[in-house]
Formats: structure tokens, sequence, C-alpha cells
């Protein structure tokens, strides 16, 4: 049997490391094989690995419910933060910290398929589209693993996010480079809009101007009634939290959601897009 790769721990941040190690620590301690605390977390056993190895870090839902298995109260969950905080610099980390809060996500982009509903080819060709040094591959690399696993908010067995995407048809004018890798994330598209707790949209370019134009808006409704809105640019970020400002971008949202395609118009829409690649 081949031997399995080593973490190489120096490189992993230090909140990381530290959720890592104790998730190791808790799981020995409770004299627990991973094949024992799958069948109990209900988590496959391969990505509980990653966790303990810091190959992946996970979503709230899943500190949350190993916390439950442990006994820990919110010791994982709070470690899970300071380990994604780490992971989203500056202006994303407030948008992270709500968006894993929230019970409904309302989504508009207009210039490309937003992060959850990205195949990793997409993700991968998106994120090193930017300019950057050999030495920043690592850190890309990280960037692919953490969007990768911020999906796992719309799958959580448990209480999970209901989120509606409109996308721009914009998003669709700009392919991927491999027209078979493009035509996967179409079917991603459409898979991912037959879960019940997702609607998919699609904005006709006829649609004409309005108020989101270049860029992407999302809307968040957290358990405790509050609500905000995390609006990006190509190059800026800004979360917004006061009521009055969350309505405003409300009334621009459901104004292009009323002229979008309806979910079944739009689903046909990407099944011609495929039959005509």
């Amino acid at each position: 049997m081949a031997a399995t790769a080593k973490t190489d721990t120096k490189s992993v941040a230090p909140a990381r490391k530290r959720f890592m190690d104790e998730l190791a620590r808790l799981r020995e301690e409770s004299g627990l094989s991973l094949g024992a605390l799958s069948e109990r977390a209900r988590f496959d056993r391969s990505y509980l690995n990653r966790l303990e190895r810091g190959e992946r870090i996970g979503d709230f839902e899943t500190a949350r419910r190993l916390d439950e298995v442990y006994g820990t109260g919110r010791g994982l969950q709070n470690l899970w933060w300071l380990a994604k905080d780490e992971a989203y610099p500056g202006r994303y980390q407030r948008f992270m910290e709500l968006e894993g809060e929230a019970r409904v996500i309302q989504e508009f982009n207009c210039q490309m398929v937003p992060g959850k509903l990205q195949t990793e080819e997409y993700a991968r060709e998106l994120l090193w589209s930017t300019p950057h040094r050999p030495d920043e591959e690592p850190r890309l690399e990280e960037q692919l693993r953490l969007r990768i696993e911020r999906q796992l908010q719309l799958r959580r067995e448990e209480s999970p996010a209901h989120v509606r995407f409109v996308l721009d048809e914009a998003v669709f004018g700009r392919p991927l480079k491999d027209r078979a890798a493009w035509k996967r994330q179409l079917q991603r598209l459409i898979d991912d809009a037959k879960l019940p707790n997702v609607t998919l949209q699609v904005l006709p370019l006829s649609t004409g101007l309005h108020a989101l134009l270049g860029g992407s808006l999302t809307l968040l409704w957290l358990w405790d009634g509050t609500s905000a809105a995390y609006q990006e640019g190509a190059k800026h970020g800004e979360v917004t939290e006061e009521p009055e400002a969350v309505t405003q971008l409300k009334l621009s949202y459901d104004e292009i959601s009323a002229s979008a395609l309806s979910q079944q118009d739009s689903l046909e829409f990407i099944h011609t897009l495929m039959k005509e690649d």
C-alpha cells in the first residue's frame, strides 16, 4: 500500500493548525477511529481526515456537529471562526461570518458564475487569471480549497441556507477555455438548481440597464431577524448592515428578479447552450 503523504505543517497558518491539532487530539482522546467518527458525525471519512491534516477547513456546520460529538460546547466552532478569518483577510472577514449564519441568501452576479456554484475547473481558471508570481501559487491553492469548502453550505444536512441566484446573461458569454469543462460547469448549474433549497434565474440582456450593473450583490437574512448586504466589484468589497441601506438594495434585487426568466425557463436556456456547444 502506498504511503499517505503528510501535510507540511510549517506551511499551515497558525489558527488552522490549532484547529487541525484540536481535531486530532479530541479524536485520539475519545478513542474513536475515523470510521467510527464518520458514522457518528455523518461526514465522509476522507473529509474528516483532510480536516485533521489541515488540507480542508470545512464549514461552520462541520465544526458545530463535531462539537456535539465530542461534547466540547462551542470550542471547535470558535477555533473554526479564527481559522476562517485568517484565511479570508480584510474585506471578506465580516461577510464570511455573516454568510455562515444566514438562513436565506439572495445573490446577483453580473460577470461570473457565483463561487457557490463553480466547478473546481471554473474556480481554478478564474483564480489563476489574476497576475501572480510563482511563489504565490500556494495562496491560490488555498483560496481554491476554501471556495470549494464554502459550497457545502448548499448541501449541509441540517438547516441548509435557502439560496436564490440571479445570473446576468453576460455570465454565459464568458465560457471556459476548455469547452468540455465549460459544459461541465453548465451541467453543475443545472444540478445545483435541482436542490430543494436553491433557485436559479437568468436575467436576459434584453432587460436592458438596471441598478446592479457592473458588480455582484449578496443579501443575507439571518436567523435573529437581522440582515446585511455585500457588494463586490473587481477590486473592492463592502459589507452593509444598516437596515435602510439593505432595504434599498433589496428593492434593486427584487426588480431584476422580477425581470429574470423563471427557473424552468432559465434551465431551458442553459440546456440550449449545452446543445449548441
